[in-house]
């Protein structure tokens, strides 16, 4: 009964004229984000972060929410007209939904993309309205031995879950949590690492590293990409899917969801590692597996499914245990702090307004995106036909008036290009930047517990290990750490059994790294 009345007080904020003005642009922004390729939604809400320091920290987290879920809609139809993912978690979309497109169901692959967006979206939406004040409750017997091992967990994660190899991975971490001891030290007070330069006192500013990483390291990577691709536009009809349509989607819809609901928890990208699985998943169980990449409409349905539920879901480490599980949830992390509302445990019962108007604007912002996404194909069509070196020196404009715009500050609008820089040479040598936004926030955090852990056990280390949950989470740090030490004795230890790939090949056989 409390979850009751506690989400009908977050609808009576979520439908005040001005926070659904904020949920629809933050939804139709987002959609835009989606479809078109080369911004992502990191990037726009970095640039979007300085429009929301004279709005309500409530309407802020809406607006910037929209934008991160919404984007999950729009990325489905770059994907199926395009052939190119508008968003990272729609890459396994083009598989069967160009297919789907070129056989003349566009409409079909479009409108179960959303409807499927829209059903997983909403039963995502109800599992964190009901798994979140549980797990906050939980987390309030947390003290600072526990949040350090919280901490430390999370940033393994990302540093496992960042990309390609963990150990570029955990390297840009390690450069995030020394950006992070920039300023002022969080236990005395006193200036380190600013070499005389009191600009620096305040610590690197989030917003401006963040805009120049996600802004002008994206713009000068895409820029220097000469990709031409074709939009297949054929006429948008029959956008209703059939009875069969309807039975051959239901069960990877239901399936999608469920496994991006849990997949979603995980820190580092939930969506996109739910929607492979997902698709692979589908494929898996499908009696005829043939179907899949050439227009198989379970092959749309399942990872949309699971890369909009994964996406919602995500909000939960961040609302309840004040974990950032990707870039786009830490931009909203980092828009909270600046509003002086301190997302974790005590978010729920101190700031009940933020979460549970979050909530309310989240079932409202799924069914604006399902009548927004249809009906502005067309327009979406239009955007995808302008070059992306005209849109380019717009972005940089705005990321250069946004860095002016924090602190009026010449000295902002240089850090904001160095780290633009620093981003763009980091992607030339396939680091992610990700894993540095987030332990750039989390730098702080980590290092305060650390302290008051040491403060608090007089020294004495053994009060991670004395603390049953600390020590179980430092366990599976421990374990995510040493997982590719496992790969690699397991290689070794079966090396003499199985041949390597190349070798099977060579012999005439076929490699077993497919997708069956």
């Amino acid at each position: 009964m409390d979850i009751i009345n506690s989400l009908a007080a977050g609808f009576a904020v979520a439908l005040t004229p001005i926070n659904l003005l904020y949920c629809f642009l933050g939804s139709l922004i987002g959609t835009a984000i989606g479809v078109l390729p080369g911004l992502g939604p990191p990037a726009t809400i970095a640039l979007l972060l300085p429009v929301t320091y004279a709005i309500p920290a409530t309407s802020a987290v809406i607006l910037l929410a929209g934008i991160f879920y919404g984007a999950m809609y729009g990325g489905s139809t770059t994907s199926i007209l395009l052939n190119i993912p508008g968003e990272a978690a729609s890459v396994v979309t083009c598989l069967d939904g160009y297919q789907m497109a070129r056989q003349g169901r566009a409409g079909v692959a479009l409108a179960i993309s959303a409807f499927a967006s829209f059903i997983a979206g909403t039963l995502s939406i109800v599992g964190l309205m009901l798994l979140a004040p549980p797990l906050a409750a939980f987390a309030l017997r947390f003290g600072p031995p526990e949040n350090f091992a919280l901490l430390v967990l999370g940033l393994t994660m990302v540093g496992y879950l960042a990309g390609a190899s963990m150990t570029k991975g955990l390297l840009m971490a390690c450069v995030g949590l020394l950006l992070g001891t920039v300023g002022l030290d969080p236990i005395m007070g006193t200036q380190r690492f600013t070499y005389g330069i009191f600009k620096l006192s305040e610590g690197f500013e989030f917003i401006l590293v963040a805009m120049g990483l996600f802004g002008i390291g994206e713009i000068l990577t895409n820029v220097e990409q000469t990709i031409k691709a074709e939009v297949f536009q054929p006429k948008i009809r029959g956008l209703l899917p059939k009875r069969d349509d309807w039975r051959a989607a239901a069960a990877p819809i239901a399936r999608g969801s469920l496994l991006g609901f849990f997949v979603g928890v995980l820190p580092g990208g939930g969506a996109i590692i739910s929607s492979f699985i997902s698709y692979a998943l589908e494929k898996r169980f499908s009696k005829h597996p043939e179907r899949f990449g050439r227009g198989a409409i379970e092959g749309v349905s399942a990872p949309e499914a699971a890369n909009n539920s994964a996406a919602t879901i995500s909000f939960i480490p961040l609302l309840t245990l004040g974990i950032p599980g990707n870039a786009s949830i830490a931009m909203i992390f980092a828009a909270l702090l600046i509003h002086g509302v301190r997302p974790g445990p005590l978010l729920v019962t101190e700031k009940p307004e933020v979460f549970w108007g979050l909530i309310a604007s989240m079932y409202l912002g799924n069914m604006m995106l399902l009548f927004l996404n249809l009906p502005l194909i067309g327009l979406w069509v239009k955007l995808l036909r302008v070059p992306y070196p005209l849109m380019a020196p717009l972005i940089l404009v705005f990321v250069i008036i946004g860095a002016y715009s924090v602190n009026n500050s010449i000295f902002d609008v240089g850090i904001t290009i160095a780290f633009g820089f620093f981003g763009y040479v980091m992607r030339k040598f396939a680091f992610e930047p990700a894993p540095l936004v987030l332990a750039m926030i989390l730098g702080p955090q980590l290092e305060a517990s650390l302290r008051r852990s040491l403060i608090y056990s007089r020294g004495n280390l053994g009060v991670f290990f004395e603390r049953p949950i600390a020590a179980v989470l430092l366990a599976v740090a421990l374990l995510m750490l040493l997982s590719p030490l496992f790969h690699w004795v397991l290689r070794r230890k079966f090396s003499g059994i199985v041949a390597p790939p190349s070798e099977r090949e060579a012999a005439g056989g076929k490699s077993d790294v497919t997708l069956k």
